[in-house]
């Protein structure tokens, strides 16, 4: 079975303007509402490949309801634990191309919440599972509790793990089977530049020998690098019209996780991986199964 871990989702309000003026009334010309956080996107990118997921994390709220109302009207799965405070909302402006986005202030989590959490985790999750830990952490949540998760999990759940700073230092410590850092996530995590092929391998291994068994390094446009065990292999980036970067990094992972998920070999689902995040990044919303699998055809993966 495969899992997803929100801990901060949100409602993500998009909306559109041909001119945004500071300080002036302002009218978009389009506005939509999703269910929005890594995890979430991860889901929804594994429903539109007919594989079934379990999601996870807090919500609570007219805004939690919103949240899952939206998953479990697209049939997929839902597991949240109910908190008092309403779940965030996450604005993200359009101004003729140029995006921005507004996160929103995290509710207060419990103790008493976040135990009912681990609990579910460590009664439910067994060997031959996948739990993706993604995103930011709440501050009322201490910073080490993806960490926390792992150690009370069986080491045979294969552990895909996306966040950065202080969680996501912890939490590699104990050992995760793939991590997915882009180049300004790498420089900010060793404070130090990282610009020529040669020097993101040595960071993607300095982050094996931290706990990664495996490291996607996602460079946008210019492709991407996975570094395994057995091997360094580059990927080139599809052709096509950027139309929103948003949630590309989710699908990237969900498209990794769909061909673990079908037992492929590792660098079938980087390929995969890859055709899924250029997907998303070419569509309004989240790629579907179809997107990926034309630009399949497009990526050509080498072993440097």
């Amino acid at each position: 079975m495969i899992y997803t871990l929100t801990l901060n989702p949100a409602l993500d309000y998009f909306i559109s303007f041909e001119k945004f003026q500071e300080g002036e009334l302002n009218t978009p010309t389009d506005s939509y509402k999703l269910a929005g956080g890594k995890g979430i996107n991860i889901s929804k990118v594994l429903k539109n490949f007919s594989t079934e997921s379990t999601a996870l994390g807090f919500v609570g709220g007219f805004t939690g309801d919103f949240i899952k109302n939206s998953l479990i009207s697209d049939n997929i799965n839902e597991n949240f634990v109910e908190i008092e405070e309403d779940s965030r909302i996450n604005l993200k402006i359009n101004n003729n191309g140029i995006e921005t986005e507004v996160s929103g202030n995290s509710p207060k989590i419990s103790e008493e919440k976040v135990k009912e959490l681990l609990n579910y985790l460590k009664d439910n999750l067994k060997e031959g599972d996948i739990l993706a830990l993604s995103g930011s952490v709440p501050d009322s949540i201490s910073d080490d509790i993806y960490s926390q998760i792992i150690k009370n999990l069986s080491k045979d759940v294969k552990i895909v793990l996306d966040s950065r700073g202080i969680p996501f230092k912890k939490a590699i410590s104990e050992g995760v089977f793939l991590v997915k850092p882009n180049q300004n996530e790498l420089t900010e995590f060793f404070n130090e530049r990282f610009s020529t092929d040669i020097e993101l391998i040595e960071a993607g291994k300095k982050l094996q020998s931290l706990g990664a068994e495996n490291v996607i390094i996602s460079l946008g446009k210019n492709g991407s690098i996975l570094i395994t065990k057995n091997g360094v292999f580059r990927a080139n980036a599809p052709k096509g019209e950027l139309i929103s970067s948003n949630g590309a990094g989710d699908s990237m992972l969900a498209g990794f996780i769909y061909g673990l998920s079908k037992q492929l070999p590792l660098e079938e689902c980087y390929k995969i991986a890859v055709a899924a995040g250029s997907g998303t990044a070419f569509s309004k919303g989240l790629t579907s199964f179809e997107m990926m699998n034309k630009l399949l055809r497009e990526i050509n993966i080498l072993e440097i």
